[in-house]
């Protein structure tokens, strides 16, 4: 629970406003009871100042990080709903934007929505009893971040099978790097290690010691009879950009593919929905 601070002003207003700042929020967000009003004392002279006790109000995660958001996406004129919800034991707060092209929100390779995320994490664990984990998300990009940087790992593994020297990757984050661990930690033919300082640290895919490679004759690791492998025609960027508008002009290859996929799986399921409901007017 906070405690009552006290705090005086010309007038309660005034000491309102001056509790406001004390506790960086909205004359909103204080409760109040005031001590002594102001008064002016006889013609004017030796007036005294209203006198206030306030704190806080108790609001919930869900609640904090709602408005926080709600005001940033106004500030930003985006029109998007927002949903939290806690975890059962407080620890984590998963909060969901829904809206039309998320892709400004998202940035290249996540980092707007990385830097979003951290402002609301430091703006609900600013009053929260214990440290709460929050997670960010909007048009399921994290989970499909996730699919294409486990994708990434294989063909970066069997690149490395191939050559049996080491690839780096890109410079990640600290939960994308885990991801590229742990996409990797049961294979049998190579391993992965991180180097380098924060914001730059990245993941290296190394041969593992001691294994013995497979060498089948024009046919190493899968690949067909001349060395080669089945992959499909990676989207243009001209193309994608046409399609899918300019803001996504930073996404990498892997990423435009998956984006793609699943912006035409859900033009596909609002169709299915609005035929579904004509039929049923008819």
């Amino acid at each position: 629970m906070n405690e009552y601070k006290e705090f005086s002003g010309k007038t309660v207003e005034e000491a309102i406003e001056l509790a406001g700042q004390e506790f960086s929020c909205d004359s909103d967000r204080i409760e109040y009871e005031i001590i002594e009003k102001e008064s002016s004392g006889f013609l004017g002279l030796r007036s005294k100042p209203a006198r206030i006790n306030a704190r806080l109000k108790e609001v919930s995660p869900e609640e904090t990080a709602c408005d926080f958001v709600s005001k940033i996406l106004e500030c930003m004129s985006i029109e998007a709903g927002v949903t939290a919800e806690l975890s059962e034991d407080g620890s984590e707060l998963s909060v969901q934007i829904d809206g039309e092209d998320m892709a400004v929100l998202i940035g290249k390779r996540g980092q707007t929505l990385d830097c979003f995320q951290y402002l609301v994490s430091l703006v609900v664990n600013k009053t929260a009893g214990s440290y709460i984990k929050v997670k960010l998300d909007t048009e399921n990009y994290r989970a499909r971040r996730k699919d294409t940087l486990e994708n990434l790992a294989k063909n970066i593994a069997v690149r490395v099978k191939k050559s049996h020297k080491p690839v780096s990757l890109e410079p990640m984050n600290p939960y994308e790097r885990r991801v590229i661990h742990s996409a990797l930690q049961n294979d049998k033919y190579v391993e992965t290690h991180s180097e380098g300082e924060e914001p730059f640290r990245k993941v290296v895919v190394t041969p593992k010691k001691g294994v013995v490679y497979e060498n089948k004759k024009n046919n190493r690791f899968g690949g067909n009879r001349r060395g080669g492998y089945d992959r499909k025609r990676p989207i243009s960027s001209k193309e994608f950009h046409k399609k899918y508008g300019a803001d996504t002009k930073d996404y990498s290859t892997d990423y435009k593919k998956d984006y793609a996929a699943y912006l035409e799986s859900k033009a596909a399921a609002k169709a299915a929905s609005q035929e579904g409901e004509g039929g049923t007017d008819q």
